[in-house]
């Protein structure tokens, strides 16, 4: 097999070994156990290459898509699933009537892009939902599917207000993205922020990013964009119902349905409480009137 011309005047690594704490030099990120890790994903630097997507799928060893688009815009993959842990949106704006309106707004023109990919909520609904532990928060605030412990339930997809999670046809397992959690052990950046060329998606501290996409946002509005807000980010739009935020958030300029994210998502298990008193006095109100109507037919023997 022979090298690459590039690659010919370098036979050897230059490094003595593995590199240690390489998101310092590719993210200026220090990974440490106990702190909280994210993405933060600016949709207005999106520019659809899908690098995100190869990345996720080859690091993680995942099965490729069909070869061909779905008639659905650019979008070859349609939407998260078990073998798909990034996904690129593709939302062509148009005018009234869908006529292309002669002025277009600043950044993607008639374009909105963004890479999905899960949550890792805080608190993660799919955790609470999971009866044998399969799903577990790791030591850097990441929500992880354990396989060798899950057994198939399906309890987590619905549970997910995002539509995240999902079970494969070939094993019977739940997967979604893992945030790169071998990668984050090992005090490497994920593999999709690290192939990202234009820095769309951003990987950190969580509080970090937060302060970061603020300024983001700040700086947009001066130049114009005046649409353009966070969402999933503590305080914001997406971090409602019981969600405090979302370790993965996004800088949207339109609606977040329109990007298929939810106005409102609300956490599963805020809802339990509420239901199961409803169910309880239900029930005790049917007891009451059989005791009633049972104590009654006896008044009239």
């Amino acid at each position: 097999m022979t090298n690459h011309p590039r690659a010919q005047g370098e036979s050897r690594s230059i490094l003595a070994g593995p590199f240690d704490a390489e998101a310092e030099t590719t993210a200026g990120v220090r990974i440490e156990p106990g702190k909280n890790y994210g993405f933060f994903t600016d949709t207005t630097l999106c520019i659809g290459c899908k690098a995100c997507e190869v990345a996720c799928k080859e690091w993680n060893a995942l099965p490729s898509e069909e070869g061909k688009l779905s008639g659905h815009s650019y979008d070859n993959t349609g939407g998260l699933g078990a073998h798909t842990w990034r996904h690129v949106a593709f939302v062509e704006k148009s005018g009234p009537e869908g006529v292309r309106a002669p002025e277009q707004q600043p950044y993607q023109s008639s374009w909105l892009m963004m890479s999905d990919v899960c949550k890792h909520c805080s608190p993660a609904p799919c955790l609470e939902a999971c009866p044998t532990g399969a799903l577990f928060r790791t030591e850097f605030d990441t929500v992880v599917v354990q396989q060798d412990i899950c057994n198939g339930c399906g309890y987590c997809v619905p549970a997910c207000p995002f539509g995240v999670i999902d079970v494969s046809a070939d094993d019977g397992k739940a997967h979604k993205c893992t945030l790169c959690y071998d990668r984050l052990r090992a005090g490497q950046e994920p593999a999709c922020a690290k192939a990202c060329p234009t820095d769309s998606i951003q990987f950190g501290e969580v509080e970090e990013l937060e302060q970061r996409a603020s300024d983001r946002v700040d700086g947009l509005h001066r130049q114009g964009v005046e649409n353009a807000y966070l969402y999933g980010a503590r305080g914001s739009p997406g971090a409602t119902g019981g969600l405090e935020r979302l370790n993965a958030f996004f800088l949207l300029t339109d609606d977040p349905e329109v990007y298929n994210l939810p106005l409102r998502p609300s956490r599963p298990a805020s809802r339990a409480a509420p239901s199961l008193a409803a169910g309880l006095a239900t029930a005790a109100g049917l007891m009451a009137a059989a005791a009633f109507l049972f104590t009654r037919g006896h008044d009239h023997e």
